[in-house]
């Protein structure tokens, strides 16, 4: 018996006394038959939206609602309450002469967080709130936990990511940005389905971690018995579609990389890639604008953004500007006159650059890509193409039309951060080999992040791929900046978190 007793008292210290009160009145409810789990189907006629939207054509209609019960007030004979379903909130109020004493008398023990369904008769109050007259409700689902009171128990921002749930439950703002970011993929998906793109699905598992320079997740495949790898990028397996015929694909979804999180990093990301036969990294330029701007007119009404403090106009045309004349301007150094590697490197040491590899290995290219890192991107607030990327940094890319060290290689900047990345797609197969040779060689020198060779996407290449051109944009980047929120974390709804 002493035994028994002290497993009680252990499974009691596992929960608050809120968490025990709740626990007792469900075992109340469930001893009475009135189990809230046992409630399989609500028979639902309209949400809170659909009520308030058609006010005139339902007043003094019987309509059945249901969501989560978020407050309630019950005094003497009558209560009110409020309770949220998808749309927002609603409220509800309750009389002993349609309910009968009982009834009103259970509905204040009910919790808040408690799910509940209500049919009754809809009117609105001497302050023209649009509420239901309660006829009759049921408990449909029990809460055990206790919500955090009007926000105060959940300030924490890490805890906010962790029970992302209950930031949705108690901070409508929350809420509202995850209901822009799927408007916005469907506003980008809507925009491209217009142009005659198709979209197609690649694989997330692959042999090797092709199409961009980042580490890996390794996994392995038992049956198979060989290690494989989460996508770093969708590319190589669009490109082999554009050999295979079909002309404008596009693929939305995740990538991983094995990489440190921050506002701007989550190591689980969406990202859209889109190729088109025939086109170059001019004609990105112009769906990428274009596609930002259509999204953002549809989900906010207009093309300007406020975004942490400062306009933002994303109507088109953005600015385009090459990397050597963005460094020119806020660096003060013009590397059409710079004519070898060594000089490049004097300038880079007297800079204090610093690179991952020595800096005798690298070449004037990698100097001036240190350089528009380091003294340029910052100032790129407005939308802004940076164009014509060095050929070393660029190992997709075909060269850039009369000036050779350089590729058409655009990236988009918004806010000094990176939203998209495009080439006029490198397809000459003797090339491509070529340059990944030297990215190999890059990875023997120390950047574990280099292109690796993928022999089935040399083959397709080999087999012939027409003029076309690609681009990548970060899905949750331009989330953030169409919601003003400040951290990758805020505009994904589980981001990874190391476990507590």
């Amino acid at each position: 018996m002493a035994n028994e007793e002290m497993n009680i008292k252990a499974e009691e210290a596992k929960y608050s006394e809120q968490e025990a009160l709740r626990r007792q009145k469900l075992e109340e409810l469930q001893a009475e038959g009135k189990d809230p789990f046992d409630v399989y189907k609500v028979e639902r006629t309209h949400t809170s939206k659909e009520v308030k939207d058609n006010y005139e054509e339902l007043e003094g209609k019987v309509v059945t609602v249901a969501g989560r019960l978020m407050s309630k007030r019950v005094q003497g004979k009558i209560g009110f309450a409020d309770i949220n379903d998808r749309d927002g909130k609603l409220q509800l109020f309750l009389k002993v002469n349609n309910l009968g004493a009982e009834r009103l008398k259970e509905f204040k023990t009910l919790d808040l967080g408690d799910w509940v369904s209500v049919t009754g008769e809809i009117f609105k109050t001497k302050t023209e709130e649009i509420t239901v007259m309660v006829h009759e409700y049921e408990l449909i689902s029990k809460s055990l936990k206790p919500l955090p009171e009007k926000w105060h128990g959940l300030k924490d921002q890490d805890l906010r990511y962790r029970q992302r749930e209950v930031d949705i439950i108690t901070n409508p703002e929350v809420k509202d940005t995850f209901i822009k970011r799927s408007k916005i993929i469907r506003a980008i998906r809507e925009f491209l389905d217009n142009l005659g793109y198709m979209e197609v699905e690649t694989p997330i598992l692959s042999p090797i971690a092709g199409g961009a320079a980042a580490r890996p997740f390794i996994t392995h495949h038992n049956a198979l018995n060989i290690d494989m790898y989460l996508r770093i990028a969708t590319e190589l397996y669009l490109k082999r579609c554009i050999v295979s015929g079909f002309e404008k694909v596009y693929d939305m979804g995740k990538n991983f990389r094995n990489e440190g999180v921050s506002v701007r990093h989550n190591p689980e990301f969406t990202m859209i890639e889109l190729y088109e036969a025939y086109a170059d990294y001019n004609d990105m330029m112009v769906i990428m604008e274009n596609m930002v701007a259509y999204a953002c007119e549809k989900v906010n009404g207009t093309t300007k953004v406020v975004y942490e403090g400062k306009e933002i106009d994303l109507t088109p045309p953005w600015r385009r500007a090459t990397m050597v004349d963005l460094v020119k301007e806020y660096a003060g150094v013009d590397f059409d006159t710079i004519a070898t590697h060594e000089e490049a490197r004097a300038i880079a040491k007297e800079k204090h650059l610093e690179f991952k590899k020595d800096i005798n290995d690298c070449t004037k290219g990698d100097i001036l890509n240190a350089m528009f890192e380091e003294y340029a991107e910052e100032h790129l607030i407005q939308p802004t193409f940076v164009c014509d990327y060095p050929v070393e940094i660029s190992p997709l890319t075909k060269k850039k039309r009369g000036k050779e060290e350089y590729t058409e290689r655009f990236e988009g900047f918004i806010y000094g951060r990176e939203v998209c990345n495009a080439y006029s797609e490198l397809n000459d197969p003797i090339v491509q080999r070529e340059r990944f040779e030297q990215q190999a060689k890059e990875r023997e020198l120390g950047d574990d992040e280099a292109y690796v060779i993928d022999e089935d996407f040399m083959s397709a290449l080999e087999t012939g791929m027409p003029p076309t051109g690609g681009l990548g944009m970060g899905v949750d980047r331009i989330v953030m900046f169409l919601t003003n929120s400040s951290s990758i974390r805020d505009v994904i709804l589980f981001p990874t978190m190391k476990p507590l």
